[in-house]
Formats: structure tokens, C-alpha cells, sequence
């Protein structure tokens, strides 16, 4: 199944949940569930993508439906290598605050 633009849309939405101390969502999630649900999209990207692509080797799948797929599992990737960078810089800052 391709990530449609509803999905997108919906995510973008339960992001902007976040508010207030703690980062906790209105929800009564907090930002580690946030993140623990984006990554478990993210895997699930990648795994549409792989499979897509084993079913394009052996001629099974639509040539539209794999290049969606490599391409949603691209995007999701390198949002989680961005945010990866993103905590790797806060914590290199946080590290080089004097106590």
C-alpha cells in the first residue's frame, strides 16, 4: 500500500498536537511516542519498499506501484537520517554548555 497524500496530511497533523511543557500532546501522548510512531511509519515504508521491489524482480508487481514504493521508503529515510542528525547536534550542544 502507497502513502497517499491523506496520510501525509494526517501525520503532519498529529505533529502539530505537540504543545506545552514536556512536549507532551494534547492526546495525552508524549514526544517519545510521537517518535517511537514515526519510526515505526518509517520501517513500515521501507519494508512496502523492499517488497515492492521482490515483486518487480519476478515480474509480479506494476512498475508505478514499485517506483512509489522505493520512492515513499527514499523520503522516509531521509527524514529519520535528518532527525538523527538533528538530536546529534542538540546533544553535541548540550554537551559543550558550561555548568
Amino acid at each position: 500500500m502507497v502513502a497517499s497524500i491523506s496520510n501525509a496530511v494526517a501525520a503532519y497533523a498529529n505533529a502539530g498536537k505537540i504543545a506545552g511543557p514536556g512536549l507532551a500532546a494534547r492526546d495525552g501522548g508524549s514526544f517519545a511516542d510521537l517518535l517511537k510512531q514515526a519510526g515505526g511509519d518509517a520501517m513500515g515504508a521501507l519494508k512496502q519498499g523492499e517488497a515492492q521491489s521482490l515483486q518487480a524482480v519476478t515480474g509480479k508487481a506494476d512498475i508505478t506501484a514499485v517506483t512509489a514504493a522505493v520512492n515513499n521508503a527514499e523520503l522516509a529515510l531521509q527524514a529519520v537520517v535528518a532527525v538523527r542528525d538533528k538530536v546529534i547536534a542538540a546533544y553535541q550542544d548540550i554537551s559543550k554548555m558550561p555548568i
